[in-house]
């Protein structure tokens, strides 16, 4: 690899030889004595100098060793040091998942800065906001993206500064940090449409890097995956504890990392020991066959609510896990075990080292055993609070009425639990309308302040429905008089401005918003989508052969719409990688045949995916002669 194509030239697998056992044991006690002192920077510098030839990254066949990340991100740190940056410094980073989005994170946290994950996929007005509320001074990213997001901002091309980067010295420069410095900031949705930025601190993350060193008994000898978008909160968890310790992270490729059967085998081949994987697609993971001797000992999820039990013969342990990105990704943990006869969801475990954790009423006062209130979290892992949002930190973070330490504060998280006989967490819901769907937290207000800015809709309000299983987020629209609007112009309209995982599957026009005695929208009376009152598009084509006919009626079950035309875009309606994997399982058992899951995004409508069958039954019905 041309080293100045990227910053992470490689080696290749054969060239790493692992370390010896003593020196492991030695790796483990040096980490150990850190840990309590240092920042994670000085801990993977700690893996670079003890053991410069073990893996740390591993993507596409390639290996980055630690010695190899410990100079790029150094050379990296330089450059960012002539380019203002230092303690306290907010950068943007808009980079694929991969090497270079943790050499550059690394870099960014060596010289004080704080990294702002931003993924490439997201449209260009959302990533130009958080980078202007956050004040970033520069945006490291690569040639095909820094052309979308233009701004006041100074843009690091890693691909064009590589020759400059490499010409830097291999140590870091002499900058003080603290744990008191920012790490990272991560935005979440906001209910009032404005996106909010969480920060975290050096001590926050450290606190999070020592309970999962210790909790899952990690070690150099572990290989862990990285599957989350770098906006999602999990990517942290994925990256630093692992790094801290000495174990390789590995990436798949985007899908692999979406499909449970082709992520179960690449966990298998890759020999991956420890794994964090969202809910729904853990769902999915723990009910597939396993080998009985196989690497991986530990799979983790969150991001949503837990409803399966693991099977008795799941030949590694499971564990459930709940946090809200305030609190540094994970705040409670707990391992989930088969349960034949189960009463309930699975509980969200324990809360982590050095956290505490309270149900509490309205008065902030304790709940009873199995009483419902609110969950309230304090301790090492809570960040800093909300970017420029004082307002929204003295509603969020409340004094802790429960320490004697000046100072000390609760995160009010809006979600609803209670404490089980055994001591764990279950976790209810949320009290306001908040949605997690697919591991993302989702504020409707936001989607629902953006429709009301489109020229055809007087009020709308957005909420998620489960419908088949799979949770959906469902828009109610009030038009205003002689509008005329498609299902597919509100879609694009709302693209422009929220990633997908944000644009509503499905629009129902209503007359009028139904509301409470109180003036309050009643979303118990808002009416299921039905072909009466759902938004389609102005030319519906029926299927028109029987191939066309069945995918049509396979889609309409999967999706829940009723009418779905041969020319409708499955991602339009609301699909997405894991409905598509149900959908390709079930082309398989009605027409026999194997398409791969490209398939579905070569050919994402009915008639395109029509096509696609019958060519394959004609292909098999003329060898078959």
């Amino acid at each position: 690899m041309d080293p100045h194509n990227s910053l992470s030239e490689t080696v290749s697998m054969d060239a790493f030889s692992p370390p010896g056992t003593g020196q492991s044991s030695y790796l483990v006690q040096e980490v150990q004595r850190l840990e309590t002192s240092s920042l994670v920077t000085d801990l993977v510098t700690a893996q670079a100098r003890i053991s410069p030839y073990a893996p740390a990254l591993v993507s596409n066949g390639q290996i980055l060793t630690y010695g190899d990340l410990e100079l790029r991100s150094n050379q990296l740190s330089h450059l960012l040091v002539s380019f203002g940056v230092g303690p306290e410094v907010v950068v943007g980073l808009c980079l694929d998942r991969g090497p270079d989005m943790v050499i550059a994170a690394l870099a960014i946290m060596k010289v004080g800065g704080a990294y702002l994950p931003l993924d490439p996929e997201c449209p260009p007005d959302r990533l130009r906001f958080m980078l202007e509320d956050a004040s970033s001074p520069v945006l490291i990213t690569r040639r095909e993206v820094d052309r979308m997001i233009e701004g006041r901002w100074q843009v690091l091309d890693i691909d064009e500064q590589a020759a400059r980067i490499s010409s830097y010295p291999a140590t870091a420069p002499a900058i003080a940090v603290s744990k008191d410095n920012l790490a990272y900031v991560i935005y979440t949705s906001g209910s009032t449409g404005r996106p909010k930025g969480v920060q975290i601190t050096h001590g926050n993350l450290l606190n999070l890097i020592s309970w999962h060193t210790r909790a899952f008994s990690i070690s150099p000898a572990d290989r862990a995956s990285q599957l989350a978008s770098i906006a999602f909160d999990a990517a942290v968890w994925e990256v630093w504890p692992n790094l801290a310790t000495g174990s390789s992270v590995h990436f798949p490729d985007e899908a692999t990392r979406v499909s449970p059967d082709l992520l179960r085998d690449w966990l298998i081949t890759e020999r991956i020991t420890v794994s964090f994987v969202s809910t729904p697609l853990a769902e999915s993971l723990i009910s597939l066959e396993w080998p009985r001797d196989g690497a991986l000992r530990i799979l983790l999820t969150g991001g949503d609510t837990l409803r399966s039990y693991p099977p008795s013969d799941l030949p590694f342990t499971f564990v459930n896990n709940y946090g809200p990105t305030e609190c540094t990704v994970v705040t409670t943990s707990g391992t989930v075990h088969p349960n034949p006869q189960p009463v309930g969801l699975p509980a969200i475990g324990r809360p982590l080292d050095n956290l505490q954790v309270f149900i509490l009423d309205e008065q902030l006062q304790p709940v009873s055993e199995g009483e419902v209130g609110e969950l309230h979290v304090g301790g090492a892992s809570l960040g800093r609070g909300y970017l420029n949002r004082p307002d929204l930190d003295a509603e969020k973070f409340v004094s802790n009425p429960f320490s004697r330490v000046p100072g000390e504060r609760l995160y009010k998280t809006g979600d609803l639990a209670r404490y089980l006989p055994a001591g764990e967490i279950a976790f209810v819901g949320r009290m306001d309308e908040q949605i997690k769907i697919r591991g993302y937290r989702i504020e409707p207000g936001e989607i629902a302040a953006l429709l009301h800015q489109h020229p055809s809709i007087k009020a709308s309000v957005v909420v998620a429905r489960d419908d088949n299983g799979d949770k959906r987020l469902v828009a109610y629209v009030v038009s205003v008089p002689d509008a005329e609007f498609t299902h597919s112009s509100l879609r694009d309209f709302l693209k422009q401005y929220l990633p997908d995982y944000m644009v509503p599957a499905v629009f129902v026009e209503i007359p009028s918003l139904p509301l409470t005695s109180s003036g309050k929208i009643d979303r118990a009376a808002l009416p299921a989508p039905g072909p009466d009152n759902t938004v389609g598009d102005q030319l519906h084509v029926a299927p028109r052969t029987p191939v066309e006919e069945r995918v049509v009626a396979i889609l309409s079950d999967l999706l829940g719409i009723q009418q779905v035309s041969v020319n409708d875009n499955f991602f339009f309606l609301g699909g997405h990688s894991l409905l598509g994997t149900q959908l390709i399982a079930r082309t398989r058992d009605f027409f026999g045949i194997e398409l791969p899951l490209r398939t579905v995004f070569d050919s994402p409508t009915p008639a395109e995916l029509s096509a696609v069958i019958e060519e394959m039954l004609r292909k098999e019905s003329t060898s078959a002669d």
